[in-house]
């Protein structure tokens, strides 16, 4: 396992994490959704070692990750940390020779993941030439090319067309094949939810929601309905006691009901209105769960 085990961190008075535990499993992904400020960076940087945790520690195997474990590590930061003037190729190579790879394997590792994220004609050419999208696929190679047992990627798919998206994600899925467990942050909860076995959101520095996106939906069932009637007058469902109505559009009608609320009430109100075609709950997206979390306050937030 993978464990951030009740980080906190404060920069002078500001608290950027407050407890933030969570675990990733050998051969998974874990997708680590917030908004911007919300503590990401931060907790990915304690676990590299470029910002001390006031508390809480990073374990990889059982043990607290330090300098040895970290030469396994694949890290891939949010900001470039490439040189630009170094060509493609030695770059890579000169970042797989950092992590402790002899001369040649460095070089045929390099070529390898070069070649496989498309950048084989671009491999003699400096960074600094190259669009910002086939920078990030250089920056990719560079966390790749020593093997790493663990990869912890921020904002990895930030700038990539949907061709690099799709290549960046194969060679992700490859790695969680081979039972590296891999953890990245991205607001593209799209690609979060389609690649990751478990997420977790942050919120003002503390966890207000982990597991898999099922478990999530689990969380979130019973509240939401989809009703279509396509004759229903407009605003059919706003006095069932304990329905807030979502949207409502040419019969097609979303509504959210609250904690006991009756589902076969608003049931019996659709079937006064008319034929009613379509009647079921609504599976969340990560995006509405999302929104959910970060919006609702956290149990110290409500206590206060």
């Amino acid at each position: 396992m993978l464990e951030f085990d009740g980080l906190h961190k404060s920069f002078g008075d500001v608290r950027v994490l407050e407890g933030v535990t969570f675990t990733v499993a050998p051969g998974s992904m874990f997708g680590f959704c917030g908004s911007n400020g919300a503590g990401k960076t931060t907790t990915m940087r304690i676990a590299m070692g470029l910002v001390r945790a006031d508390a809480g520690e990073v374990r990889w195997q059982g043990r607290p990750v330090e300098h040895s474990t970290r030469a396994r590590i694949g890290y891939m930061p949010e900001e470039r940390g490439l040189y630009p003037k170094m060509k493609v190729g030695e770059q890579v190579t000169y970042f797989g020779r950092l992590h402790g790879m002899d001369a040649g394997a460095a070089a045929k590792a390099s070529e390898e993941w070069v070649e496989r994220l498309g950048l084989g004609p671009r491999r003699g050419d400096p960074v600094e030439k190259l669009s910002l999208g086939n920078q990030q696929r250089v920056q990719l190679a560079a966390a790749l090319v020593s093997r790493p047992e663990v990869l912890i990627l921020d904002e990895p798919f930030s700038g990539l067309d949907p061709v690099g998206v799709d290549s960046l994600a194969e060679a992700l899925l490859d790695q969680v094949r081979t039972g590296v467990p891999v953890v990245f942050s991205s607001h593209q909860l799209d690609l979060v939810e389609r690649l990751c076995d478990s997420v977790g959101i942050l919120a003002r520095g503390r966890m207000v929601a982990t597991g898999t996106v099922e478990e999530l939906r689990r969380r979130e069932a019973g509240r939401v309905l989809r009703v279509v009637v396509p004759d229903a007058a407009p605003g059919w469902a706003a006095g069932v006691l304990g329905v807030r109505v979502v949207s409502e559009s040419a019969g097609d009608t979303i509504v959210e009901l609250a904690d006991g609320a009756d589902d076969q009430a608003v049931l019996a109100a659709a079937l006064r209105t008319g034929r009613v075609e379509h009647f079921a709950w609504q599976r969340p997206s990560l995006v509405e769960l999302f929104r959910g979390a970060v919006a609702a306050p956290t149990p110290q937030e409500a206590a206060a």
